[in-house]
């Protein structure tokens, strides 16, 4: 039984003075979360609530599948992390215990539960494996922000997969996407499954789902039959117009313009006719390699590892001096070192930097005036097309991941099976993350409005919320007290403002919190005879007879969103 009057509910009128997000603000006035520290956040029950009506979705839809619900902790020796090549990243909290050993707390738990089948699984008949669990993940994360949305501490339902070959792996991935898909659209959230970035886990491919909204972290690149993570995405690029080609690059005075808009005004052409030039030098690699694109573009970090097969950092200032020129004046033309090349620079007659002060060159044609590799490292912009079609970007929130991880952790972790022939293979794995939390924030973006929180049906902390309008003894309390009853019965969660409060404040809170309904008694309704519930989403009010009001409610609430 739910009675507001004995539920711990503290809402507030005023949102956090440093909140941004729309979620941020509406979890904290509406009483779900509240901040313990820096990217550290309590759930409240009726936002607890929320979150575990999340996680059931996800636990039926994982079970579904054949997935096995598991437990394993956060706290790991930090040797299997090391094994992995993982210790080394800057997110993962790392401690020692009392003895002075290496511990961490978990990001995910790929080390450990590729250990756990390492020491299981012996022959092929042992596979394929799905393994699962919901989970507290840890991060020392720089910049928690957004409520909910970036933390440094969350739960997340982690799987596993664990077959024989790349087909086995194939088919696994393919039903973690049914899955994920069936479970965006149980939580009623709008979503795309994107393209993406292996990043640091690893692998063979990776597919993100995002919820767009406006507090998102991402950029997704969409067009008719195309979505990506703008990390990844790939288009053809908007053609520019190009100055005439000359026979041999000329050499142009440019005094003092260091920047692209500068050279383009000063020299009659667009920004996409200027090249523009990136020296950097690859980890563990004394040669210094120079990236080039057009000048409305600019260099996507993630592709560039990608084509470089490692990380990087930018050259100092000195070293450009020093290997090519004065900052601001350097190109490809004349450079010795390996020249990148974003594949949307095409044909010639571009303007470049001289590697000399003051000055540029005009009418340079890549492959002639100097060698390159062509390579993607660009980030796609809005008006490229894909397939003929123009794509558009938009803000998400990452709510899920899938991964393939290929034999990433096994090869190094030691999980090997026995084939149909008794040779030793090693076993293809991969990873499906699902964050409840994110879900919830992305739901309270999506379909929020200035009175506050809309949550779709499957996501709401309570089905229904009946609001009295009536003093203590009276008939109208005699009246919600038996609906309230029904309504139970007929399996809705229902949250009863049973407070001494007056009608505007019940409302202001009703609206706030967004259950998908609200069902308001009072003395109007003896003397009409009619029930009115309001239903959150559109603020549309319907009425039903009090004869049969709960079946009528029931039937009504079925229809919601």
């Amino acid at each position: 039984m739910t009675r507001l009057s004995s539920f711990f509910l503290p809402t507030e009128r005023e949102p956090p003075a440093d909140a941004e997000a729309i979620s941020h603000k509406l979890m904290v006035r509406a009483g779900l979360v509240r901040q313990v520290g820096s990217g550290l956040w309590t759930w409240l029950p009726a936002g607890w609530r929320v979150h575990q009506r999340i996680v059931q979705i996800v636990r039926e839809e994982m079970n579904a599948i054949g997935g096995q619900e598991m437990l394993m902790p956060v706290l790991h020796p930090a040797e299997p992390w090391k094994r992995s090549g993982r210790y080394p990243i800057e997110e993962l909290f790392k401690l020692k215990d009392r003895r002075g050993a290496d511990m961490v707390l978990a990001l995910t738990h790929e080390e450990i539960v590729t250990g756990h089948v390492a020491a299981a699984v012996r022959s092929y008949r042992d596979l394929p494996l799905i393994l699962y669990h919901f989970q507290v993940k840890e991060r020392d994360e720089a910049r928690p922000r957004a409520g909910v949305l970036r933390t440094r501490e969350f739960i997340m339902k982690d799987s596993y997969t664990f077959d024989r070959d790349g087909k086995g792996l194939d088919a696994a991935y393919r039903k973690h996407i049914e899955a994920y898909d069936r479970m965006l659209d149980r939580c009623g959230l709008e979503w795309y499954r994107v393209e993406a970035d292996v990043g640091v886990m690893g692998g063979l491919g990776a597919h993100e789902y995002m919820a767009p909204c406006a507090a998102g972290e991402n950029d997704v690149a969409l067009a008719p039959g195309y979505a990506a993570n703008v990390e990844v995405a790939r288009a053809r690029a908007q053609p520019v117009p190009l100055p005439p080609a000359l026979e041999q690059p000329e050499e142009v005075h440019t005094p003092g313009m260091t920047t692209v808009e500068a050279v383009a005004q000063d020299l009659g052409v667009p920004a996409g006719a200027v090249l523009k030039a990136f020296p950097v030098f690859p980890d563990d690699d004394t040669e210094m390699k120079l990236v080039v694109v057009r000048g409305d573009h600019r260099v996507n970090d993630i592709k560039l590892r990608v084509a470089l097969r490692s990380d990087f950092r930018p050259a100092t200032g000195g070293e450009v001096e020093k290997w090519l020129g004065p900052p601001g004046f350097i190109g490809p033309v004349g450079a010795r070192m390996p020249i990148l090349l974003d594949e949307a620079v095409a044909g010639g007659g571009y303007v470049a930097g001289a590697n000399k002060p003051d000055a540029h060159l005009r009418g340079v044609q890549p492959g002639r005036d100097f060698r390159f590799e062509p390579v993607d490292v660009r980030s796609v912009v809005a008006g490229d097309s894909v397939n003929g079609a123009a794509i558009r970007i938009e803000r998400a929130i990452e709510v899920g991941n899938i991964f393939k991880l290929g034999t990433r952790y096994s090869e190094p972790l030691g999980a090997r099976y026995l084939d149909e022939s008794g040779a030793e293979q090693l076993i293809w794995m991969g990873s499906y993350g699902f964050g409840p939390a994110r879900a919830a924030a992305a739901a309270v973006e999506q379909y929020a409005d200035e009175q506050g929180i809309s949550w779709p049906r499957a996501m709401a902390p309570f089905d229904l919320e009946l609001v009295v309008i009536g003093k203590p003894d009276s008939e109208e309390r005699a009246l919600a007290e038996r609906l309230y009853g029904e309504l139970q019965e007929r399996g809705l969660a229902t949250l009863y403002d049973d407070r001494d409060a007056g009608p505007g404040e019940k409302f202001a809170d009703a609206e706030l919190l967004g259950c998908p309904a609200r069902i308001t008694v009072g003395r109007r309704v003896l003397a009409s005879g009619e029930l009115e519930v309001q239903i959150r989403r559109g603020r549309e009010t319907r009425t039903v007879p009090l004869d049969g009001a709960a079946d009528a409610i029931a039937e009504l609430w079925r229809g919601l969103p």
